[in-house]
């Protein structure tokens, strides 16, 4: 934002107003982080603030300040739709396409209201008359903490904030070990920490709340799903529906596992594809310069970062594997270089 556009949103959050809060499908620990960081910054100044997400989110995210209050569009649809058609600003978080949050996309396109992105990931669709854009920043808390600062209102960071934007940041950044956190993320977690945040209690709510289930579903993926392709420096993972059952899959059980894939010595690639309601979603990560957000714009109807993307693919699971194999040796020349 620019400073015309820093007054304007100050003009605006001057008097109370009916907001609304998006984020994107199955949202992560930087889109809950991000939305109710957002949500308890904009209640101090009294406007009336919904957060509304696609869909549900992992049972490690729920205990942050306001998860009670958060509308799931998929659940409680009419009420969502209310809301929306009410709102006076809608602020989308950590999302680049109103394709990314579904059909509460169809409701956000078709309102009247304000619209302000608030993303840090790559080429962001032209929806939202004011954004606050940076794919420099490790996560869309650090925009948010920005933002926060740019209205003039750090005086209002808290111990609710603290530890909504703490996690995002955390998750976002591999706890601070991705090549994304730099000395200004470590500044900001030391203003967060003095604002209150728990640093200690939320990585044990994030990763120690583990069930057996989720280490056994892990331990299988290990011993039993992990193909490495040595020759093309890639490794990858799959799940289907039924092996997930087996396991009584839960909402988030699968986190992360398509890190393990990377952190193998030598491996440059990594990919995850697990089915879900009959489409095969994929996850992508890489290290180095290989663009896993090109890779999946191209081939699986996805994007994201440069070393982090998504995406979907409409075969099953077999055919895509099929897919991704015969892929995959047409890069060999980015994935072998030194």
């Amino acid at each position: 934002m620019n400073a015309k556009q820093v007054k304007e949103v100050k003009s605006l959050l001057a008097k109370p107003k009916h907001i609304v809060i998006v984020t994107h499908w199955s949202p992560d620990g930087d889109a809950m982080g991000s939305s109710l960081g957002l949500y308890n910054y904009l209640i101090q100044k009294d406007h009336k603030v919904t957060v509304i997400t696609p869909n549900d989110y992992p049972a490690f995210l729920s205990w942050m300040p306001g998860d009670k209050k958060v509308i799931d569009f998929s659940k409680k649809t009419a009420a969502a739709k209310k809301h929306v058609a009410q709102a006076e600003l809608i602020f989308c978080l950590d999302f680049n396409s109103l394709k990314r949050i579904d059909k509460l996309g169809d409701e956000v396109a078709k309102s009247k209201a304000i619209k302000f992105i608030i993303d840090h990931h790559l080429q962001p669709e032209d929806f939202a008359k004011y954004m606050l854009h940076n794919v420099g920043a490790c996560s869309t808390c650090e925009l948010i903490y920005e933002f926060i600062s740019l209205m003039g209102d750090k005086k209002l960071l808290n111990k609710d904030i603290a530890n909504c934007l703490y996690t995002g940041i955390m998750t976002d950044t591999g706890s601070f070990r991705f090549p994304s956190t730099t000395t200004k993320t470590h500044a900001i977690i030391a203003d967060l920490m003095k604002a209150g945040a728990e640093n200690s209690e939320i990585h044990n709510r994030i990763y120690d709340g583990n069930t057996v289930d989720k280490i056994k579903l892990l331990g299988y993926c290990l011993g039993e799903k992990l193909t490495v392709m040595k020759e093309l420096n890639t490794a990858y993972f799959s799940l289907t529906d039924k092996e997930l059952k087996k396991f009584n899959y839960k909402k988030g059980d699968t986190e992360g596992v398509v890190n393990y894939a990377l952190s193998i010595e030598g491996i440059k690639f990594a990919a995850f594809f697990v089915e879900r309601d009959g489409i095969i979603k994929t996850s992508f990560r890489s290290k180095g310069s290989f663009n896993v957000n090109l890779f999946a714009r191209a081939h699986f109807e996805g994007g994201g970062h440069a070393n982090a993307a998504g995406g979907m693919s409409p075969l099953s699971m077999k055919d895509t594997l099929k897919k991704f194999v015969s892929i995959v040796p047409t890069y060999k020349k980015e994935l072998t270089k030194k």
